[in-house]
């Protein structure tokens, strides 16, 4: 029953084994993120610069709804890990039952509350009157395919966990592809604008879903085969997700709220430099799915060896993971610094938004390195179980950090570079603490002791 790739994970090369586990999670989020990229040049190039910054001015909000869950998500993800390195299938179904439960109810919740909440959202973050009635509209849409959503990522997070990373590349692959033929379809033949590139979202939602969920149904004779008479929640799988997946969902809030913060600075600067953020985004992009693929590559790696008492390697884990992203980072910086221009022009056409969009790029890609530790190690500190103290760094000196910069600082100096600072400046910080408390903390002897580990 215990495939190949999980044995790897467990006994292979170390570097052969991440980048292998690495790739198809990244070209997985690479095809994911098409869904909005695909929206933003076609809206972009067939509608115009308001409905680009409508669509770009929903960014923030749609990653904090998401951001929730799939904090959620990523605590199945290591519970399952741990569960499947340690050899016990019967804990792996019980927890795969109940994570798609929980799946479908929290989709349902969080349509509700992205359909309801759409306009005031976006009143409250400042979204100019011009575009308000777009951005509430695509809002709206969009969180009709919360549900589907959900089970992809839920979905996925189970495959991962149990060294599948392959077929949620496929099943993102196809589902891309029906987004971008319909975002042609809907946008530039039937010219339903906003409405049409947020139904195309929706609809791909579904199809992603529909692939994972047949794989998982498919997969007889396995412990995440679906069993309708089993579909239940579990409670004492349910206080396991949640013990991780909480503190993952209420970093993930903060995060996303400080970035409505951003977006609401954004606001302040007017529809070209909304444009230019929102375009700005889906290039800057590249760089936060490949540390982030890193981040669930030594999350799953973490877990399974963890799970499976191989210490020593856990922490040779780390040190590889950290030396790959390292080296990806100062390629993607030096990239996008010289190619900002012609990049942006992939996406407007706009003067104006071309010449801010620049300029934000020539400030942030350089700082890029800054960030790298925060994923690395928070996802290896995961892995293992530690979620308490990272969740602290993260919330108060990355994002409490940022806020507190936004407020005093942004009304002062109201500059584009002042809102953009608040990046390096808590990434350094949270990076300097997290490289401390994984040197000293002596997290892994509490994490053995939680679990009756030696």
């Amino acid at each position: 029953m215990r495939s190949l790739k999980q044995t790897d994970i467990l006994t292979g090369s170390i570097p052969k084994q991440l980048l292998f586990f690495f790739l198809p999670i990244w070209f997985g989020t690479l095809f994911q993120q098409l869904y909005n990229t695909a929206d933003t040049l076609i809206v972009g190039n067939f509608v115009g610069t308001n409905a680009l910054a409508a669509v770009g001015a929903t960014g923030a909000f749609v990653n904090l709804l998401v951001g929730l869950f799939v904090g959620l998500c990523s605590g199945a993800g290591v519970v399952i890990a741990q569960s499947w390195g340690a050899h016990d299938p019967e804990a792996v179904d019980r927890q795969v039952h109940t994570t798609l439960v929980l799946s479908v109810g929290l989709g349902a919740l969080l349509t509700v509350l992205g359909f309801a909440s759409a306009t005031p959202m976006m009143r409250l973050m400042g979204t100019p009157e011009e575009i308000l009635a777009d951005s509430a509209l695509y809002l709206r849409i969009y969180s009709l395919g919360m549900i589907p959503q959900m089970l992809y990522n839920m979905g996925t997070n189970i495959l991962r966990a149990i060294g599948d990373s392959k077929r949620p590349l496929y099943f993102l692959i196809a589902a891309s592809l029906v987004n971008i033929v319909l975002d042609v379809v809907f946008i530039a033949v039937f010219g339903w604008g906003v409405a049409g590139a947020a139904l195309a979202t929706v609809l791909s939602q579904v199809a992603s879903a529909v692939l994972t969920l047949r794989c998982i149904a498919g997969s007889e004779g396995t412990p995440w085969h679906i069993r309708a008479e089993k579909l239940r929640l579990h409670t004492e799988v349910l206080a396991a997700i949640c013990m991780i997946g909480i503190p993952a969902a209420a970093q993930s809030a903060m995060y996303n709220v400080s970035n409505m913060l951003i977006q609401s600075s954004m606001n302040s600067f007017g529809t070209s430099t909304i444009a230019a953020w929102g375009v700005y985004g889906k290039i800057d992009f590249v760089f936060w799915m490949t540390i982030n693929s890193l981040g669930i590559a030594i999350t799953t790696f973490a877990g399974q060896n963890f799970g499976a008492r191989q210490y020593d390697r856990v922490r040779n884990g780390v040190r590889v993971c950290m030396a790959m992203a390292a080296g990806v980072t100062l390629v993607i910086s030096v990239v996008f610094y010289n190619a900002a221009e012609p990049l942006f022009r992939l996406f407007s056409q706009d003067d104006a938004v071309i010449a801010v969009g620049v300029g934000m790029m020539h400030v942030l890609t350089p700082v890029y390195i800054t960030y790298i530790s925060i994923e690395v190690l928070s996802g290896a500190l995961r892995g293992c179980g530690d979620v308490r103290v990272p969740t602290l760094i993260t919330v108060f000196f990355v994002c409490g950090l940022r806020v507190l910069w936004l407020t005093l600082m942004v009304p002062r100096y109201h500059t584009i570079a002042t809102v953009e600072l608040s990046y390096p400046l808590t990434w350094t910080l949270a990076s300097l603490l997290f490289i401390l408390y994984y040197k000293r903390g002596g997290w892994l002897n509490r994490c053995k002791a939680a679990k009756g580990l030696e």
